[in-house]
């Protein structure tokens, strides 16, 4: 999937535009897990939960980094959760870990905690995710809702997620540099 010379792939970032009017995405960096010509799936990285991992799934508390909690992960599916996780450079794939770009990938949360646990050097759970159909994110990209832009290290496992929206499009050249300078208010403009 891609718009112009922009590439849509796992580990690509969408960055909410302020034409995106959905109150779902609003202000949000999406980092994108799966793309392919059926449609898209990712989870929404900057939106952490009032609920503790340690409600839901005690037995993964602990092993993430930052925020101990569950996060949004989008408007879809948000009675499951999915984790994301990283591999230290040279450890092999535990089972239970799937790879989908660089040292990321996904976490069988049904895979016991001792045996995938001490491979990982971060995981964050969600709680839903991002979808979707058939040519409907392309669409999307071209009407101006989404930024594509790469995701760097520290965007997933970041200790701030609350300022990640705006850094991300801080450290973009040109322009998109100056949209991180918008208030979350437009009046105030």
């Amino acid at each position: 999937m891609s718009e112009g010379s922009t590439r849509v792939e796992a580990g690509t970032l969408l960055v909410a535009t302020p034409l995106l009017l959905d109150p779902n995405f609003d202000h949000t960096v999406v980092l994108m897990l799966d793309v392919d010509e059926n449609g898209a799936l990712g989870v929404v990285l900057n939106r952490p939960s009032t609920v503790s991992v340690t409600e839901i799934l005690p037995e993964w508390a602990g092993l993430g980094i930052g925020p101990d909690m569950l996060f949004a992960g989008g408007p879809v599916g948000t009675d499951s959760a999915l984790a994301v996780a990283s591999l230290p450079d040279g450890i092999d794939e535990p089972v239970g870990f799937r790879r989908l770009y660089d040292d990321v990938g996904i976490v069988d949360l049904d895979t016991p905690t001792e045996v995938v646990g001490p491979a990982l050097s971060g995981l964050r759970i969600f709680a839903g995710y991002a979808g979707w159909g058939e040519q409907q994110l392309i669409d999307e990209i071209r009407t101006g809702s989404w930024y594509v832009v790469p995701s760097a290290p520290g965007d997933v496992f970041g200790t701030d997620p609350g300022g990640l929206w705006m850094r991300v499009l801080r450290r973009q050249p040109g322009e998109l540099a100056w949209v991180s300078t918008r208030p979350m208010d437009p009046t105030l403009n």
